[in-house]
């Protein structure tokens, strides 16, 4: 049984015009690709296949092999189905013209799905995610039945969790076996809603009764879309981890230390007759903080300011982690991540002014409330919508919730009821 891989290779990118082209590590990316491709084992050849003259002449100057197909496709099956009349094989093994990084030993567990069952018709890669980047409707899900073919492809988080109880998210990744007699038939399929709505062609192939067999893999490095993107494998390819590269998310988020006034409060400072300073408090603030903790996530509050009335809040609150009176934010920062145990990339400060900036650095994830000042809300990774003392801090519970796959926790009466034992507000 032959099998010849195709990378499809565009020249005209909107976010990254010439991409096939773009250096990294002193060789175009399109000749990454094809030298990693000529690894595979069971591949029987490999060629790209462009609508640019460029692309080609640089593809046969470091001696691999192009053909020139039509810049009317609107997709790289379609370039495919063009060089299938030109470059006989059973098997024809999609891999883009922008994943300098694929692993050979995917494409090769992949193969052997299809030459161990004659029943697949297409097969592709998949690995799982977290609930933050089965948000991310740039990454696309799948779903599968009990012999691992896809039921469906979406944008959209699916499975949807609606008890809360927590679901497996899977990540497709964009590399295809077809067989021939699949790419034989691709030209007459019409487009149905689904992949009109969602704008993946595989779904035209599962409307018309094809079986995608889904392979899982280990999680990859992302392909090239941006010039963020570039940079990201060029460091990689430089030897620098993903770990390293990877910036902090939400989903990540395990220590949650948050500033008192301007955050909690709306930062401005009232006394009494003896002298007491007296603050207000947003009641929703209060239950995110609990809901937060119930759900498994630390909640410490660190204030330069100290008073009796902050005290009584807290302790209302059952909130025992805190530090109050503190001079240096970012030694209160390191010292409570010592204490419990938790890495800066698993940290979030929030605040609202110059005094938090130390804390922004020592913390992987600096979230700012919407009034802060213009330099404190630029110094921050995440702006909240809300202005401190006006539930800045639900807010920011809310998205860490709904990144960790635990909003039900917080917008069902169900998710509530389950964390019973606590109705402080």
């Amino acid at each position: 049984m032959t099998v010849r891989i195709v990378i499809p290779a565009r020249y005209g990118s909107s976010r990254l015009p010439g991409k096939p082209l773009a250096d990294i590590d002193g060789k175009p990316m399109i000749q990454h690709v094809y030298e990693r491709a000529l690894t595979v084992q069971g591949a029987t050849g490999v060629v790209v296949a462009t609508d640019d003259e460029r692309v080609r002449d640089a593809v046969e100057g470091f001696g691999g092999t192009a053909v020139m197909t039509d810049h009317r496709h609107e997709s790289g099956t379609d370039r495919l189905v063009e060089v299938a009349e030109l470059y006989p094989a059973d098997i024809y093994v999609n891999i883009q013209g922008d994943e300098p990084l694929f692993r050979p030993s995917d494409v090769e567990q992949l193969i052997a799905c299809m030459t161990d069952d004659a029943s697949v018709d297409v097969a592709t890669l998949y690995h799982v995610i977290n609930a933050d980047e089965a948000s991310n409707p740039n990454s696309v899900k799948l779903v599968l039945n009990a012999q691992n073919d896809a039921l469906y492809f979406s944008r959209s988080p699916i499975p949807y969790d609606r008890d809360g109880e927590g679901v497996t998210y899977r990540k497709h990744i964009g590399i295809y076996g077809y067989r021939h007699s699949v790419l034989d038939q691709y030209g007459e399929l019409t487009q149905p809603m689904l992949e009109t709505a969602e704008k993946l062609e595989q779904l035209r192939l599962l409307h018309a009764g094809f079986k995608i067999r889904a392979v899982e893999v280990a999680e990859v490095a992302a392909g090239v879309d941006t010039p963020e993107c570039l940079d990201r494998v060029r460091g990689l390819m430089a030897g620098i981890e993903p770990k390293q590269m990877r910036a902090p998310a939400l989903a990540d988020v395990r220590l949650v230390i948050t500033d008192v006034d301007g955050v909690l409060t709306d930062g401005r400072l009232v006394y009494d007759t003896q002298g007491e300073c007296l603050k207000t408090f947003h009641v929703r603030d209060g239950l995110a903080i609990r809901v937060l903790e119930m759900s498994g996530i630390t909640v410490a509050v660190l204030s330069g300011r100290d008073s009796a009335v902050l005290r009584k809040r807290l302790a209302d609150l059952g909130i025992n982690r805190v530090c109050l009176g503190a001079k240096d934010k970012r030694l209160a920062c390191q010292t409570l991540m010592d204490e419990l145990d938790i890495r800066p990339e698993n940290t979030l400060f929030i605040g609202d002014d110059t005094l938090d900036l130390p804390a922004f650095e020592a913390c992987g994830i600096s979230v700012s409330v919407a009034d802060a000042p213009g330099y404190i809300r630029e110094a921050a990774d995440i702006v909240l919508a809300a202005e401190g003392g006006q539930a800045a801090f639900r807010e920011l519970a809310d998205s860490i919730l709904l990144a960790q796959g635990k909003f039900e926790n917080i917008s069902t009466a169900h998710g509530y009821e389950n964390l019973s034992g606590f109705k402080t507000q």
